[in-house]
C-alpha cells in the first residue's frame, strides 16, 4: 500500500502544479506528463537538498530558508522536465502558492497516516 500512496501523491501534486501554471504568471506547464514528471523531479531535487543541508532548509521545512529553496527547487527543475518553464519570479509565486494550497490541502495519503 505504500506504492500506492505515494503514486497518490505524485497524482495530487501534478494537479496542485496544473493548478499553479493556471495561477501563476511566469509558470507554465505543458499538461499532465509534464505536470506530473515536474512534481517527480521536485520530490527528486528536495530530498537531494535534504541530504545535503538536512530537513530545515528543504521546500518541506518551514520558514524563509524552505521557501527560498523552494523557489529554486521548482526554478531548477525546469532544466530537467520538457514542456515547463519558469522564471525566477514565476517560481517564487509558485512557491508561495504551493505553500498556500498545501495548509489547505496538504499533499498526503490515508496510507501514510497510520505511520
Amino acid at each position: 500500500m505504500r506504492f500506492l500512496g505515494h503514486v497518490v501523491r505524485f497524482i495530487v501534486s501534478a494537479l496542485v502544479l496544473l493548478v499553479v501554471g493556471w495561477i501563476v504568471p511566469n509558470f507554465s506547464i505543458g499538461g499532465f506528463w509534464s505536470a506530473l514528471m515536474l512534481a517527480l523531479v521536485i520530490a527528486l531535487l528536495g530530498w537531494i537538498a535534504e541530504g545535503i543541508f538536512g530537513r530545515k532548509t528543504t521546500p518541506f521545512g518551514r520558514g524563509i530558508v524552505g521557501f527560498l529553496v523552494s523557489a529554486l527547487v521548482i526554478w531548477l527543475a525546469q532544466f530537467i522536465v520538457a514542456g515547463v518553464s519558469v522564471s525566477i519570479i514565476g517560481a517564487i509565486l509558485a512557491a508561495l502558492v504551493i505553500g498556500i494550497i498545501d495548509l489547505f490541502l496538504p499533499v498526503s495519503t490515508p496510507f501514510e497516516a497510520g505511520k
